[in-house]
């Protein structure tokens, strides 16, 4: 039986297209929910994906985080549904207090997109196991409000728990504190990252290289294992 993966189109999304791409590159069926709707349609796991959700008006995040569907995402991803939050599937899963801490304005005041190394910081996440600790990898990154923050007791839970799932590395492009890329919750069900994996699954787009495909492969496994 194949794996359905739920991609959220918000107003303003920009790359559900693209997530859907690479869910189906990876192996799964790529299913498109509406923000309007609370039916989840059965999926198996969830990705919230980048763009600019209502123009990022009040605050990036912030309204999305009110739509009915994200009703559904809260209950499920605290009962263990995985979810991925991407670029600003990470702004909205703070703000749905899914994933500790903030998104706050790049601290050079202007847009970013490049092409970003990371390292991998916790490979045992559903999102992730496909990747070795410590390992390098170059994704894509396109963000105005990419700033990570957290009060430091956050921060230090993070670090001690093991819960910051990537780390910046040559270059922080944001001003993310601690070279912070992305989190998971305690659980591990639960994974944001400023960067955008989706960009990075074949060979001919992105940054050249297929670093970004083992997020897909990885929830595949786990499905399919469960």
């Amino acid at each position: 039986m194949t794996a359905r993966i739920g991609v959220v189109t918000f107003p303003g999304s920009l790359d559900d297209r693209d997530t859907q791409r690479a869910i189906r590159v990876a192996g799964a069926e790529p299913v498109a929910l509406w923000h309007k709707d609370k039916d989840l349609k059965q999926v198996d796991a969830v990705v919230l994906c980048g763009g600019f959700s209502y123009g990022d008006y009040l605050r990036a995040g912030a309204i999305a985080r009110f739509s009915p569907v994200m009703d559904t995402v809260i209950d499920q991803a605290r009962a263990g549904l995985p979810v991925l939050g991407i670029c600003n599937g990470f702004q909205i899963l703070t703000e749905a207090h899914l994933l500790p801490g903030g998104m706050l304005g790049n601290d050079h005041l202007h847009f970013i997109c490049r092409d970003q190394k990371l390292r991998v910081e916790n490979a045992d996440t559903a999102w992730t196991t496909d990747y070795t600790a410590g390992q390098e990898i170059h994704i894509p990154l396109k963000n105005m409000d990419g700033r990570y923050v957290a009060d430091r007791r956050t921060l230090d839970e993070l670090e001690a728990e093991g819960r910051v799932a990537f780390r910046y590395m040559d270059f922080n492009p944001n001003g993310s504190l601690n070279d912070i890329a992305g989190i998971t919750n305690a659980a591990g069900n639960v994974v944001g990252l400023m960067p955008h994996p989706e960009h990075a699954v074949e060979s001919l787009i992105g940054t050249g290289r297929t670093d970004g495909l083992p997020f897909f492969t990885s929830i595949l496994k786990k499905l399919v294992n469960a």
